[in-house]
């Protein structure tokens, strides 16, 4: 890495601190019903919600009401998604009058964005009108956003909490969640991204018409969507030509900051956040990276203070922190440092010395020159750490190492600051298995935060850990076993086992970015990615609060001289060991078949 990376990197995690801590603060107040900065504008608001809906927030549940209910309102998400797809013809803000959409493509994306994936296999601006994109997705952004910070609420609850049998009150959770947290932060980001040049109306498309007439080809699809290949196994092209640009319009800045800030990714353009209508300056593209980060930073924050020790809070930050400027540094590294290939042209010695003058600026390919490198890789190391997947640059692009990077952080389980919620519940589970290792080693019954762990709380944690790798493994076996699967490959080879892979870890792991070389827009891939996503996100959830439920009835035990403490380097070098061996290891066989064969190949040219 160069020294603008170094400072970009430094200057990014300096400022996320500053702004984390008061807003974990903030959070601990919120989610334990304590007056805060706000109470005084929404708690009127706060208690009318409750009076409509028949909520009664002085009653708790136990576990298993709580994910009934959690899961009940999950469901009636897709349903009110999957009918807004189908009628949006017949209702009103479609300026474009754009046709109901198909019934695969409307369940895939139903189950995405409630899921908090927000995968997108369709061309937002030619597919979803205005209403859909504003009470259909943008609303689950809040929504799924609010489920998974529910999660990880009533989890630390269930360490903080002693002999009791509930873990809180799901609706007053959502609710707290989205009036108090999202909806105030969204507002404000928007309103700087707005400052940047990010579009908010309601205008029709506009149509520009160009200097020079445009001739330009992109790859032939048959009739379901698939890329037509010539004998070789290679996309074949198909020349078009135009004379007029349309350029997209709509209520954009709104949508972008819940994207951000709820990670969940599903951009208003096809181009997400490389759109200059969504991401214009290096101003906004920070903003955009910081918002992605702060309320998984937060809540470790939260934690600390909400398990009282605030230590505890810090030695999950140290785990993720490392891990992220590692990985960070080992994307932008491999994207700076370009393709050799360049280098290897074939051509005459001046014409190879500037090929590889040419290479020695990074490899460009797919990324915007507004940004550079060096914030493309940072975004992309920040949207699949978290479980966000908006994206500035295109992945598929990157080298096989620089790639494999993204990969990697979804296939730890999103753990790495995560998703709202998603990202801290899934390190308290790596937690808690390290703690258990530590036992094994030494003889004694393992605890965390003064609660025993014990066979019950393994046999959760072993279901939440492993659904995810059955989920990606099986789906991307069977795809690339099927004639359905193999079809939407345009890429042969590493490289299109890598996109099919690709798909299912953010899938599974509630990402939504892509290797966008894959044709994912058919009833094959919609359905297998549906199943995945569901699944991912609730056999996960499910789990997590069995565990919350079981922790919370316990007693707590005062810490001995033979207890482990979970707050030193010791913990915090057994918890990245635990993450990196049984979150990254299950997958090693995996990437061999696809980005590691492919920079083995591409250096030995």
């Amino acid at each position: 890495m160069n020294h603008s990376a170094f400072f970009q990197i430094a200057l990014y995690m300096g400022v996320l601190v500053l702004l984390a801590v008061p807003l974990g603060l903030y959070i601990t107040k919120v989610m334990s019903g304590e007056k805060n900065a706000l109470s005084w504008l929404l708690q009127p608001l706060e208690k009318l919600c409750y009076k409509i809906f028949g909520i009664d927030a002085q009653q708790e549940m136990a576990w298993k009401p709580y994910a009934i209910a959690l899961i009940a309102f999950n469901v009636l998400g897709v349903f009110v998604l999957y009918g807004l797809q189908r009628l949006q013809f017949v209702l009103p803000l479609n300026p474009q009058a754009l046709p109901g959409i198909a019934a695969d493509s409307s369940l895939n994306t139903a189950v995405s964005f409630v899921a908090n994936t927000n995968w997108q296999s369709y061309v937002p601006e030619t597919t979803m009108s205005y209403l859909t994109q504003m009470l259909g997705l943008s609303v689950q952004n809040f929504l799924s956003a609010a489920t998974g910070l529910a999660v990880t609420i009533a989890l630390i609850r269930g360490f903080a909490r002693h002999t009791m049998q509930s873990i809180g009150n799901f609706w007053v959770d959502l609710t707290r969640g989205t009036l108090y947290i999202l909806l105030p932060l969204a507002f404000i980001l928007a309103t700087g991204l707005m400052s940047q040049g990010v579009i908010q109306n309601f205008d029709a498309y506009k149509t520009a018409d160009l200097l020079e007439k445009l001739d330009y080809t992109v790859p032939k699809v048959d009739a379901t969507g698939a890329p037509v290949l010539d004998a070789a196994g290679k996309a074949v092209p198909e020349a078009q030509s135009t004379t007029t640009q349309t350029l997209p319009m709509g209520p954009v800045a709104s949508q972008e900051a819940i994207k951000m800030l709820g990670t969940n990714g599903g951009g208003f353009f096809n181009a997400n956040s490389a759109h200059p209508f969504e991401n214009p300056t290096p101003l906004s593209n920070f903003l955009e990276m910081l918002a992605i980060f702060l309320i998984p930073a937060a809540l470790c924050i939260t934690f600390g203070k909400m398990v009282g020790d605030q230590r505890q809070g810090w030695a999950i930050f140290a785990v993720m922190t490392i891990l992220f400027v590692s990985l960070a540094g080992v994307a932008i590294t491999a994207e700076q440092q370009g393709n050799p290939m360049f280098s290897k042209s074939g051509v005459d010695q001046s014409a190879s010395d500037s090929a590889l003058q040419s290479q020695a600026g990074g490899n460009m390919e797919g990324k915007e020159a507004r940004f550079g490198i060096a914030a493309s890789g940072l975004f992309a190391t920040i949207t699949t750490a978290a479980s966000c997947g908006a994206v500035n640059s295109m992945h598929d692009s990157y080298t096989p190492l620089g790639g494999m990077v993204p990969m990697i952080l979804m296939q730890l389980g999103e753990v790495v600051f995560g998703g709202v919620g998603a990202g801290m519940y899934g390190m308290l589970i790596f937690a808690i298995l390290a703690v258990f290792i530590a036992g094994l080693m030494i003889g004694r019954t393992p605890e965390y935060l003064g609660k025993k762990i014990e066979a019950y709380e393994m046999k959760m944690i072993a279901v939440s850990i492993l659904i995810g790798p059955v989920l990606v493994l099986a789906g991307t076996a069977v795809s690339v076993l099927v004639a359905d699967g193999k079809a939407g490959i345009a890429n042969p080879g590493a490289h299109g086992f890598s996109e099919i892979l690709y798909a299912f870890v953010s899938a599974a792991n509630n990402n939504g970015s892509a290797f966008a070389g894959l044709s994912a827009n058919t009833p094959f891939y919609n359905v297998m990615l549906a199943i995945a996503m569901w699944f991912g996100r609730f056999c996960i959830i499910v789990p997590i609060l069995a565990i919350a439920g079981s922790l919370a009835a316990k007693k707590r035990l005062a810490a001995t001289a033979g207890t482990l403490p979970t707050h030193g380097p010791l913990f915090v070098s057994l918890l990245l060991g635990t993450v990196v061996i049984v979150g990254a290891l299950t997958y090693i066989p995996a990437l061999a078949l696809g980005p590691i064969v492919e920079h083995l190949i591409m250096i030995a040219q």
